[in-house]
């Protein structure tokens, strides 16, 4: 069994003996991912390249456990919707492979249509 098998597996025993299914529907685990995405970002707001770098050092461990929540809800809507993660993360990277062909995006940031 993954590792991705394995964490999913204690995700769903710990929402299901708190019987929180009823509450997990698709919009609110969405709702609930970038609500977290919003609290990780809330680490890094208004801070210079500088800053980030000695900030991240001194508070890695709530930085760590907001990656964490998003990563949880992700995984969780990931199952509750029949999604195979690693098989999304494939077909998506093969899909940005065409998008953003090495000898186009190579060192840039330029989004794929403007390549």
């Amino acid at each position: 069994m993954s590792e991705i098998n394995k964490i999913t597996e204690k995700i769903i025993q710990f929402r299901n003996e708190r019987d929180w299914m009823q509450f997990h529907d698709p919009k609110n685990m969405a709702v609930s991912i970038i609500l977290e995405a919003s609290e990780l970002l809330e680490h890094f707001q208004w801070k210079t390249k500088e800053e980030v770098e000695k900030y991240v050092k001194q508070n890695n461990a709530e930085i760590e456990d907001e990656i964490a929540d998003i990563a949880l809800y992700l995984f969780e809507l990931a199952d509750n919707l029949g999604i195979s993660l690693i098989s999304a993360m494939e077909g998506k990277l093969k899909k940005n492979a065409v998008k953003y062909p090495i000898e186009k995006a190579k060192g840039k940031h330029t989004k794929y249509d403007k390549l």
